[in-house]
């Protein structure tokens, strides 16, 4: 932050309002600017996990897929969207600022909702009904220019919905100054309310646009999708004035390729025996304003390389720019270690976003055969099961930022409670735990319907088993807590971890774990069926609809083991990461980013 006199007192460096003018500490950014974010968010996520969570149903009720093939491809569509989430921060970081890729996003979901809306809306777009009923009938499955249409209307709002989670996160924590201890101590508390109003949004969505799918009719419910994310369009407009804008700095993985090139083109020069001698620039890089400077680490020495002075020494002498696929900065250098040094730590998060995907298609699948009543009159319908674990968020979100985290401050002395690899940890040993229930109760609702004589049951037309759906709210509610922890955990790590000029990109990354999850999920799926193909008279474990006859309980266990193999693989590798260090202010910032 700039310190001259008058009004330059006050501006940011590189930072600019909406119209392009220098930001403003004391006019711009803080709490009420993080206001419009929280409210994008809780309409964009109230629309997409209510389609998120029902599309098997849409999937397999409307359009006549298998069960399989409209959990794969659920599963394949929420993995695309979070996937391209690395595409929004990467456009966000280098040519669009964060508010613009913001605002095109959402536009372009808008587009996505109408096109599914009005498919939902004319008959003559969608397959004819089918009477399951009446053996003897073919059900026709959507194909030809009507799948077209379909797939035209889920993959725009998987660019959108993509984008937005690729910089919204970071426009809001841009507005606290990680300078400024004050404000840095908001950036946690930030993104808990960040994860409160997706909880609040998804409690929306799971419950009142679920409900108006299922009994008004696909139409209306994606009406009222359309009319929630027309609603966050007008939500992050309307705080265009309050925002801190960071300016894009250019491609960040060009800066990261340039280390690899000049590394190896100086891989044959002996390193020199003090690091202070490696080239960095102390006034101001070239091309690259307003960048932190990165100390020194001596993990991958062999990057090190790409900041050897030699030829380009004269250029420097002569004050001319050296060549970036020669020569590069030590804080370039770090720029890529850092970069290195978090794939791990992201691969280790893939395996329980596998372990969440089974709530959104397996567990509705169960939820369906089994009693939703409560009370006489209103039967929960099995998409909005989510609602328990989601509920419990929104109670739990601010008890975790408001007690857990001050108390927890005072033994650690850590600014968030807890290091946020700490808190990845503990919500990875919480899925561990949540997926043993699922597994446990899959066991007994397989009992009860064989007990009945309901093992060859057609959930929805005939009368469910004897067993309520909230036994099922356990393995929710220790998912939701795991995704609590390590959701919010990781996003925060990567932010505040990542160089200032990808961390829009960075903060992607937790996104991104969801979305190989939910591919991995598909890919697993797959695998299995293939590997129990002869072992069980359905071809597979999980092949065919009715689920009573799979087995479902031996995948959970399948997956409990994985996730605690997964967990001792996080060890190694959190305790191995070393934290960035800004020159200068060491010491701070591995506080901030432990």
């Amino acid at each position: 932050m700039s310190k001259s006199k008058g009004s330059d007192e006050y501006e940011l460096e590189g930072f600019v309002d909406w119209r392009g003018r220098p930001a403003r500490k004391d006019r711009h950014g803080g709490i009420h600017a993080t206001f419009f974010v929280y409210v994008m968010q809780i309409f964009e996520i109230l629309a997409f996990l209510a389609i998120n969570i029902n599309l098997v149903t849409y999937f397999n009720g409307v359009m006549h897929m298998e069960l399989s093939d409209a959990a794969t491809m659920l599963t394949n569509f929420v993995g695309t969207t979070l996937l391209l989430s690395l595409v929004g921060g990467f456009v966000s970081d280098a040519y669009l600022n964060r508010f613009q890729t913001n605002f095109f996003s959402v536009c372009i979901e808008l587009i996505g909702y109408a096109v599914l809306l009005i498919q939902a809306h004319y008959g003559s777009l969608k397959p004819p009904p089918c009477n399951l009923l009446d053996k003897s009938s073919v059900c026709e499955k959507v194909s030809g220019a009507k799948a077209v249409m379909l797939f035209v209307g889920l993959y725009l709002v998987a660019i959108g919905s993509g984008g937005v989670r690729g910089s919204l996160p970071p426009l809001g924590a841009d507005q606290f100054d990680e300078k400024d201890p004050k404000e840095r101590r908001k950036i946690s508390t930030y993104f808990n309310m960040l994860f409160l109003s997706i909880a609040v949004g998804s409690s929306i969505g799971v419950t009142v646009v679920v409900w108006v799918m299922n009994n008004k009719g696909w139409d209306a419910g994606l009406g009222f999708c359309l009319a929630a994310v027309f609603m966050a369009t007008l939500g992050i407009v309307a705080g265009k004035s309050t925002y801190r804008i960071r300016i894009p700095g250019g491609s960040p993985l060009t800066r990261i390729i340039q280390v690899f090139v000049a590394a190896f083109r100086n891989r044959k020069l002996s390193l020199p025996e003090n690091p202070n001698d490696l080239y960095e620039v102390h006034d101001k890089e070239a091309n690259i304003i307003h960048t932190e400077k990165l100390a020194h680490t001596n993990q991958f020495e062999f990057l090190d390389k790409a900041a050897i002075l030699r030829g380009d020494s004269s250029k420097l002498e002569n004050n001319m720019e050296p060549s970036g696929w020669r020569l590069c900065t030590v804080t370039q250098v770090e720029e890529a270690k850092i970069l290195i040094r978090m794939v791990p730590i992201f691969a280790s998060t893939i395996l329980l976003s596998t372990g969440l995907a089974q709530l959104q298609t397996f567990s509705v699948s169960q939820g369906l055969t089994m009693d939703r009543s409560m009370g006489k009159h209103f039967k929960i319908p099995a998409p909005s099961l989510a609602i328990i674990p989601l509920l419990f968020l929104v109670i739990l979100t601010p008890i975790y930022d408001r007690i857990f985290v001050p108390v927890a401050r005072r033994f650690t002395g850590h600014e968030a409670g807890i290091t946020h690899l700490q808190r990845v940890g503990v919500g990875l040993v919480l899925a561990v735990i949540a997926m043993c229930i699922a597994a446990v109760v899959e066991v007994k609702r397989k009992h009860v319907a064989k007990e009945n004589g309901m093992l060859d049951s057609i959930p929805i037309l005939m009368p469910p088993i004897p067993m309520s759906v909230f036994m099922l709210g356990f393995q929710f509610f220790l998912f939701g807590v795991a995704d609590l922890f390590t959701l919010v955990g990781t996003m925060e790590f990567f932010y505040s971890e990542a160089p200032e000029r990808m961390r829009s990109m960075s903060t992607a990354f937790s996104y991104a774990s969801v979305s190989v999850g939910f591919f991995l999920s598909s890919v697993l799926v797959n695998a299995v069926n293939s590997a129990t193909r002869n072992i069980t008279e359905s071809h597979g474990w999980l092949r065919g609809n009715n689920l009573n006859r799979n087995h479902l309980d031996l995948f959970y266990w399948l997956l409990a083991v994985l996730l605690l193999i997964n967990f001792f693989n996080y060890l190694f590798w959190s305790t191995w990461y070393k934290h960035k260090k800004v020159a200068g202010i060491q010491e701070d910032k591995v506080s901030v980013g432990a």
